[in-house]
C-alpha cells in the first residue's frame, strides 16, 4: 500500500478542493504574500490547458516559463514545467513535496564545478576549471 502524500495534514486532493486563498494560509509568509498578490492569467490558462490535457488522457508537453518566482500550487502537482536558467530550460515534474516552494528553488542556475589538474607553471588556483555543457 502506497503512502498518501501530505502536505499539513492535507491530502491532495483536499488541497486541489481548496481555493488558492485558503492554501496560502498553509505556507510561509513570503509564499503567501505572493499568492496573495495573485499568478500571471497567461501561466495559469497554460496549467489548466495542460490539465484538461492529461485529465483526458494525453500527456501534456512541458510548460516552458520564464517565471522563476511561481509558487508551486497544488494544481500543478504531477506536470512537467521547463523553468528557465539563464541560458536553457531545465524540466522537472512537480511532486506533492515542492508545494509552497517557488519554482526558481527547483532549478539552478550555475554550472558544477569540476577540478582539474594545473599546467605547467600554473598557480594553484588556476586548478578550478568549470565544466562545460
Amino acid at each position: 500500500m502506497a503512502r498518501e502524500e501530505k502536505y499539513f495534514g492535507k491530502t491532495i486532493e483536499e488541497l486541489n478542493q481548496m481555493g488558492v486563498e485558503e492554501f496560502a494560509e498553509l505556507v510561509g509568509s513570503r509564499a503567501r504574500r505572493s499568492l496573495k498578490r495573485g499568478f500571471d492569467k497567461k501561466l495559469l490558462k497554460k496549467f489548466d490547458k495542460a490539465i484538461a490535457e492529461k485529465a483526458n488522457g494525453k500527456e501534456p508537453k512541458p510548460i516552458r516559463t520564464h517565471h522563476r518566482t511561481t509558487v508551486v500550487i497544488p494544481k500543478m502537482v504531477g506536470l512537467r514545467v521547463a523553468v528557465h536558467r539563464g541560458n536553457s530550460f531545465d524540466i522537472i515534474e512537480i511532486a506533492p513535496k515542492m508545494l509552497g516552494h517557488y519554482l526558481g528553488e527547483l532549478v539552478m542556475t550555475r554550472k558544477r564545478l569540476s577540478h582539474g589538474k594545473a599546467g605547467i607553471g600554473a598557480t594553484k588556483s588556476s586548478t578550478a576549471i568549470t565544466a562545460r555543457g
